[in-house]
This record gives structure tokens, sequence and C-alpha cells, in this order.
């Protein structure tokens, strides 16, 4: 199939994504100070509020809704407290601080997200803390640690949550599931979400490119009145080029899914499987991965991302086509039980605790290097490793 396809769905693809929404982006990876300029004015203002979605109205806010003037000035009081320096809270750090935002880092200075922070530029004593000092400073208390670490970081943060303070995630997991994390606010401060749809690093990447990933935001305690206002210009600030409205549990719900589907555990399943098939029928490693991952990632998945499916299958040969009409049905059958079991694993709170109870094992880091160490050395992604290498962008 990929001689079919070849160069003339990846030039589609690109020609695509130029002539779309992503016609504005810089594609340039500018300096920060480039970027706290660049970014805030690459406005793809629609002019609309509420978008058709397949049949159903939604409101969506644009970046365009809130300019840096405006979130600036609704935050200038404030002082924004990141805890946490991982992927997530690293990357929308860097957005607040190249937006211009009064916002700070606590982590733990002997840990090696200190060094990081300091890599990265933030100084101690100025806009670096330690955890402590960093929550006696922040009006906005913005919560990024882990699911787990959060849990087990709790009665540290609670006693700094005082009255006139808000309280902002960008997962819901902690709260919709306080029976387990224990995590319960106060019930007297702002307790907002913003959850951009991708890891920190896409989160900074996009930025940096003038672009914008997409975003949830949800209010779960409106205690100022201002709170629906506040996390909309936070989620513009911290790098969202436009958002939608959920709730804490639907993002919830929907996030703890989508990481074990499609996202992630099935997609990564379905390689395997496909990838042993072709494997034990005789085709070569460099075959049955180029059929199997690298098609996909590098031709086909680039143009439902511009266009969708069905224009992705207009794509294809005739063959393809057929094919792919015709198995989708039964895929979709045999795997709908799969996702049916999954949300009700996730609704029941059986996902959650089997989360909060392997991620806060004392070996859980060495463990994830063993399970990450077995996936790397597999033979699919060894021969992946090989197939990258060919790339004429790498060579």
């Amino acid at each position: 199939m990929a001689s079919r396809l070849g160069m003339r769905a990846v030039r589609l693809a690109t020609v695509a994504q130029r002539s779309g929404a992503l016609r504005t982006a810089t594609r340039t990876a500018a300096p920060r100070a480039a970027a706290a300029v660049a970014a805030p004015m690459m406005q793809q203002a629609r002019g609309l509020k509420t978008l058709n979605f397949g049949g159903s109205q939604e409101d969506v806010i644009e970046r365009s809704d809130y300019p840096q003037s405006r979130y600036g000035n609704i935050f200038k009081d404030d002082t924004l407290c990141m805890l946490g320096y991982g992927t997530q809270g690293r990357g929308q750090a860097l957005n607040l601080r190249d937006n211009g935002m009064p916002v700070i880092v606590g982590v733990r200075k002997d840990g090696g997200s200190w060094q990081k922070a300091i890599d990265d530029g933030w100084v101690p004593g100025t806009n670096l803390f330690d955890i402590d000092e960093a929550l006696s400073k922040g009006t906005v208390i913005m919560y990024l640690l882990s699911d787990a670490g959060q849990m087990m970081a709790w009665d540290q943060v609670k006693p700094h949550l005082t009255p006139g303070k808000t309280l902002y995630v960008s997962h819901g997991f902690s709260v919709v599931f306080k029976e387990d994390t224990k995590v319960i606010p106060p019930t007297d401060i702002d307790v907002i979400l913003c959850a951009p749809k991708g890891s920190g690093t896409t989160v900074r990447n996009l930025f940096l490119e003038g672009r914008g990933i997409n975003g949830s935001v949800a209010v779960y305690q409106d205690v100022s009145g201002k709170a629906q206002e506040r996390v909309e210009a936070l989620g513009i600030a911290v790098g969202c080029g436009y958002l939608y409205n959920t709730t804490f549990q639907k993002e919830t719900y929907s996030d703890l899914v989508g990481e074990r589907g499609v996202l992630m555990g099935m997609i990564a399943g379905a390689f395997h499987a496909q990838y042993d098939v072709l494997r034990a029928k005789g085709h070569s490693p460099s075959e049955a991965f180029n059929e199997t991952v690298e098609e996909a990632t590098q031709s086909l998945y680039p143009l439902i991302g511009a266009n969708g499916a069905d224009w992705m299958f207009a794509q294809c040969s005739t063959t393809a086509q057929r094919g792919a009409l015709d198995w989708a049905p039964r895929f979709e059958e045999a795997l709908k039980p799969v996702f049916e079991k999954l949300y009700a694993e996730v609704e029941n709170g059986n996902e959650a605790r089997r989360s909060l109870d392997v991620n806060s094992r004392p070996d859980y880091k060495e463990s994830l290097e063993k399970e990450l160490a077995a996936i790397d050395q597999s033979e699919i992604w060894q021969a992946g490793k090989t197939v990258r290498q060919l790339r004429p962008e790498n060579q």
C-alpha cells in the first residue's frame, strides 16, 4: 500500500495543512523572547462563538476572546504558583512566563526538577522556590503534580488554600475520585480546570510555533463569581488556541478512556497484534513495521488530521478503500465491547484505584523503567529505530 500512496499522500497532507487552519503558523522554533511577542499575536479568529459539531451546537472560546492585554489584566494582582515541573507543568509555566504572566515555580530543592527549572531560566529566590515558600506566595495554586503525587502532597498544600485563593488543575482525577485521593478542596475557594489535550511537550512546541493546542475548561466551585472568566483566560494564557466547556467528571472519564483506548493503549496493542501476525507469516521486520507503524504515522494519520477519515480514504487506491470500508465495521464490532468495559471500569473507580495503588508504590519508577525497557527492546520498536534513521530528515 505504501507504494500506492507514497510521497503524494504526504504532499497532499502538507498542502491541506498549509491551506487550512494552520496557515498562520510560524513553524519556526523561535527564541523565548520572540515567542513572547509572536504567540499572542497569532490570533486565529473565526468570528463564531457557537459552532456545529456533527449536529450539536457548542460554545467555543477562542484566543481572540482573550488577548494578552485582557488576561494580563485579569491576573494583574495574582501570583500564579506552578507546583510540579513535569512535562505539563513545565510547558504551561514556560508559556505563562513568555506571555508576561506573574508565575513562579515550586519544586523540591533535592529533586531533579529543581535543576531542570534553573536550566530553563527560573531564578531561585525570584521565581523559583521550594514548595512551601511558593505556596505561601501564590494566589492561584496550579496543582500539576501527577495524580498520585497530588494525593500524597495534599496535606502540605491544603493549609495554603485560604479564602480568596484559587485551585487550578489540568486533570479532574484527584477531585473526582476524592473518596480515594482525599483531595477535597475547601468550600470557600474557586476550583477550576484547564486540560490542554496533549502532552506538555506539545503544549510548549505548538506555542513556540505560534499555534495553540485545543483544551477543555471546567469550573468545580465558583466562590468569586469570576471563576469561568478566569479559567478561560488562563486556558489561553497557558498556550491553548481554543477551548471547550466540560465538567470535572466528564473531563476525567473521557481522559482516562482515551489514554487507555485509541490515544495510547489500544493503538499500541493494535500495532503489536498486526506486526506479530505479519512476522509469523514470514514478512521481514522492516516490511512488517513499515506496513504497521511507519505508513500510519508518516502518511495516513496526517491525512486524517488534515481533513478526516473520509478524505484520507479518498486519497488511497480503490483496493485500499474497499478493504478499509469493509473491515472497519468488523473492528468496531470487536472493539466496542472492550470500550464499554473500559468505560465501566473508569466510571466505577477501579481504574483510578489501580493507578493510585501502582503509581504510589516506592519502587514505581524502577518498575516503570523495566516495563518501558521491555517495550523498547521488543523487535517491533527496535525495527522502528532503524526505519526512523532512514528518513531523509534524519540522514
